[in-house]
């Protein structure tokens, strides 16, 4: 792990003093590791801090301790560029900073919630970074991506979802500006080319893959060697703003990696809080359920229970939308049900960049520094997986049979 200079006591007692409005706090030690493993998180370097402190209460010095998450941004790598083009540290600090306590405010009078771990701390020079509180201090944990998530994970994640959708519409409605900022996402026309050679070299290092994959009729291969070379432009398509739509703020990277879970006493889930906000886009919310739908449930929730999930999140938007006194119109399900199949090809997005990422194997995932070769070749371990084969085989010819292969 690379060592950080400013990260020290000294900073780390300036942020405290700040953020709790108590100048009698003194860091006596932090204790800096990694925060996520290799390949949990692409697009900046999580670090937990655990810190020890003192604190005067009543003419006394009270020992205390704490944890802290910082997200760094990456230096020396193609991904410096994206993130510095792409704006994505200050599309994620301002959701932290400002959009989304706005959106919890929402919620006064009708109930406390929250949506996101609490902000403490941004810097948008170099070295970009963000502090923020440790979720896993209040028992939240990252659930198995590998095994994807449960119809019990799901219902609660696809809840929380529509919860969040609702409050960026009480939001908006208070304030029509509110969401304008967040334009991008993913794939958007004026995200910087890195990212678009990137998503481009997904479709055509699966095209390789399947070469592999006898099972799959061989049109399909041919399909994806044409399709690679579009690949990024038929993404932005599909999440392409339109103002008559019924649009909600997309968290915008809404995989299994990016939601922590709350348990109850008989370990089953109860809530979901949200992190990483650095692709969050004002737009239609199949952005955000087809990115879903193709990256985090398990295979059998995939197969069998994806109208149900639909249909919960349907219900949770509608009701939160009543209690927040929204004055925007919600849809019938059958708009919702139109938004999603107008927008499918962001589900091929999905399964082709992120759900190599998901279910690699441990012992062969990468950072996206080590996958993208200085050539812009790709090699990414995850198109090898004996589980992404498994789903890719059933869902290519899915994908192919609703003409979304064709360029």
């Amino acid at each position: 792990m690379e060592i950080l200079n400013w990260l020290n006591p000294t900073f780390i007692q300036k942020v405290l003093r700040k953020t709790e409005q108590d100048d009698s706090i003194e860091v006596s030690d932090i204790n800096v590791k990694p925060g996520t493993s290799k390949g949990d998180n692409y697009l900046g370097d999580l670090l937990r801090v655990n810190v020890d402190f003192l604190r005067s209460k009543k003419h006394e010095k009270i020992a205390e301790t704490t944890s802290l998450i910082v997200k760094v941004a990456p230096r020396g790598d193609f991904r410096e560029d994206l993130v510095r083009s792409g704006k994505l540290y200050d599309t994620e600090i301002s959701m932290l900073s400002n959009t989304l306590p706005r959106m919890e405010n929402t919620h006064v009078g009708v109930g406390t919630i929250s949506l996101a771990p609490r902000y403490i701390y941004s810097q948008i020079e170099v070295p970009i970074h963000l502090i923020m509180e440790d979720l896993k201090l209040k028992g939240l944990r990252i659930a198995d991506r590998h095994a994807g998530l449960d119809l019990e994970h799901c219902l609660v994640a696809i809840r929380k979802l529509a919860v969040f959708h609702a409050s960026s519409i009480a939001l908006r409605d208070k304030d029509p500006q509110a969401l304008i900022r967040y334009e991008r996402g993913l794939c958007h026309e004026s995200q910087p080319a890195s990212l678009v050679a990137f998503v481009n070299g997904c479709a055509e290092a699966l095209g390789k893959q399947v070469v592999k994959w006898p099972e799959l009729n061989p049109r399909i291969r041919e399909k994806l060697v044409k399709l690679s070379s579009v690949f990024y432009e038929k993404g932005s398509e599909s999440t392409r703003f339109e103002q008559d739509d019924f649009n909600v703020l997309n968290h915008g990277d809404f995989w299994v990696n990016n939601m922590m879970f709350r348990y109850d006493e008989r370990k089953k889930p109860v809530d979901a809080i949200f992190v990483d906000f650095q692709l969050s886009k004002h737009g239609s919310p199949a952005i955000d359920l087809l990115y879903f739908f193709g990256t985090s449930p398990s295979d059998d929730v995939r197969i069998h229970h994806r109208d149900l999930l639909l249909r919960e999140y349907y219900a949770s938007l509608t009701a939160t939308m009543a209690d927040l006194k929204c004055s925007t119109e919600a849809p019938g399900f059958d708009k919702l049900q139109e938004a999603l199949r107008k927008r499918a090809f962001y589900e091929v997005i999905a399964s082709f960049v992120i759900l190599p990422l998901v279910l690699v194997e441990v012992e062969v995932q990468k950072g996206l520094d080590e996958i993208i070769k200085p050539d812009g070749t790709h090699e990414n371990p995850g198109f090898e997986s004996k589980i992404y084969r498994k789903v890719m085989t059933r869902v290519l010819p899915l994908f192919d049979s609703m003409g979304l292969l064709d360029v």
